[in-house]
């Protein structure tokens, strides 16, 4: 793959560097917020695939929920997959929206407002999931799916139960390895023409441990950021809709969190496979490429099965497209 240059912002290296990090922090809500079991969960089963058959477990990315996969969970079934969205801890129904998100907004309150997803960790993500791929297990093999942030829990996942994970799909998602956070993937100079550090965060006090967007600005320059951070190539009216379906907080330990690392010994025995979106302008290419190839370095013996797919951060608009994807996966785990 072709690395592409970067050269770095110039300015005063400590203060533009803190800002820079302070920024991309906040900012990290931004990169999954468009990509998503618990007490919900959402599932695709047809009666095609017989005991045995791989079972596709979703897990989204940051400020989202399992409703976004929904597009691809029915396009699984109805090519006969088993398939279950996760919703991870305080997310989906059980996600928490502070009073002064809902209407009419206390803008003010909204920076300083308290929310119990500042004490979930990645740890707690993988947990989570580890419960799920334990009873999907017992169908047979699991292909275990992230899409955005959603990929730092993958990493977490295989680094503890690589044995119960027969493939792992990074849908243009987050993957350390030599970079061991999301935060310090962002501080690289394949990240700096991200469009994540542009959206507009909710500027909330460290301490308060959350990273906040508020998806229901009615600021038109906020709804121009927002479509050519994760969709530029959908209507208006799809991307409202989908701004609609995500949640305005996020843990902001899960994307500082250096055990997002994948460990050779560990994740590194699991096949993975990762589908590279050539239109993201949030995790843009040259970063999808690096992670790729610190992957590679780091497991040369097992190296990344990769794919590309010509689609925004929100993914193809085209579920069909992508499902195709992991039917192709899913034959190598029979």
């Amino acid at each position: 793959m072709a690395k592409e240059q970067h050269n770095a912002k110039s300015g005063n290296a400590k203060a533009g560097g803190t800002s820079r990090r302070s920024t991309l922090k906040a900012a990290v809500v931004g990169a999954g917020a468009v990509t998503a079991v618990g007490a919900a969960a959402s599932v695709a089963h047809a009666d095609g695939p017989g005991r045995g058959a791989p079972t596709f477990v979703l897990v989204h990315g940051s400020g989202s929920n399992s409703f976004y996969w929904q597009p691809l969970l029915r396009e699984l079934g109805l090519r006969g997959h088993r398939a279950i969205a996760v919703d991870l801890p305080g997310h989906g129904l059980g996600a928490y929206l502070p009073e002064s998100y809902q209407c009419p907004q206390d803008l003010e309150r909204l920076r300083t407002e308290p929310s119990p997803i500042s004490k979930v960790t990645l740890s707690d993500f993988a947990a989570h999931v580890i419960g799920v791929v334990r009873r999907a297990r017992r169908n047979g093999p699991v292909v275990l799916v992230g899409g955005s942030l959603g990929g730092v829990t993958l990493n977490a996942v295989a680094n503890q139960v690589p044995e119960l994970v027969a493939h792992l799909v990074y849908v243009s998602a987050f993957c350390p390895t030599e970079h061991p956070s999301v935060l310090q993937l962002m501080m690289t100079p394949e990240a700096a023409t991200s469009s994540m550090s542009k959206i507009p965060a909710v500027q909330t006090p460290p301490e308060l441990g959350v990273s906040r967007v508020n998806w229901r600005s009615g600021d038109p320059a906020f709804f121009a950021i927002i479509k050519e951070a994760i969709a530029a190539d959908r209507p208006d009216a799809e991307v409202r809709a989908l701004m609609n379906i995500l949640e305005p907080d996020e843990s902001a330990a899960v994307g500082a969190s250096e055990e997002a690392r994948g460990l050779p010994a560990k994740w590194g025995r699991v096949p993975r496979t990762f589908v590279r979106y050539t239109q993201d302008r949030t995790i843009p290419l040259p970063l999808q490429d690096l992670m790729i190839r610190e992957a590679d370095d780091v497991t040369p013996h097992n190296r990344f099965r990769v794919r590309s797919l010509s689609a925004p951060h929100a993914g193809p608009r085209d579920p069909g497209l992508l499902a195709h994807e992991l039917e192709l996966v899913a034959r190598l785990c029979r």
